[in-house]
């Protein structure tokens, strides 16, 4: 690691402990020339993962747009933000997993759709008819009907 005063090339770690919640690795230095003492973080480096949109333009997946739209759905509804953020979370970890750096938008939307399902069925119908793009009453019926045969063969 080069020593941010005078640039020298090499330092030893006087202090290591987890920083983030695990997340990372802070680590005290020391240079061995000039002797001054500086921090650094060690991060594990992510896949950038890129979401292939319907008309086959390529975007960076982004977490936070994920959860927004996951929050809309669920406007004045009973779910938590908390529950929401461990949805979206599980959702990257899977994309993650995945091993592909490239996702169509559609498993994204289908991911989010089951999240919702599981967490309330009024907000997954509203995510639905946004994603699935609802044209007209008896589209939204056969969704609606859908899912109450899918309430009826658990119960």
């Amino acid at each position: 690691m080069k020593c941010p005063y005078c640039g020298y090339d090499d330092s030893k770690v006087v202090d290591s402990r987890p920083a983030d919640e695990g997340g990372s690795i802070r680590r005290r230095r020391e240079c061995l020339s000039c002797g001054k003492r500086f921090t650094t973080y060690e991060t594990v480096e992510q896949i950038p993962l890129m979401v292939i949109k319907r008309d086959g333009t390529r975007q960076s997946f982004d977490k936070q747009k994920l959860l927004r739209g996951m929050i809309r759905a669920c406007y004045k509804r009973q779910v938590s933000t908390e529950a929401l953020e461990q949805a979206s979370n599980s959702i990257e970890q899977e994309l993650r997993n995945s091993m592909r750096r490239e996702i169509p938008a559609e498993q994204v939307g289908e991911l989010v759709m089951d999240r919702l399902k599981a967490l309330d069925e009024v907000s997954y119908v509203r995510f639905a008819s946004v994603y699935r793009q609802f044209k007209d009453i008896t589209t939204f019926r056969d969704e609606l009907n859908k899912l109450l045969s899918e309430k009826l063969a658990e119960n």
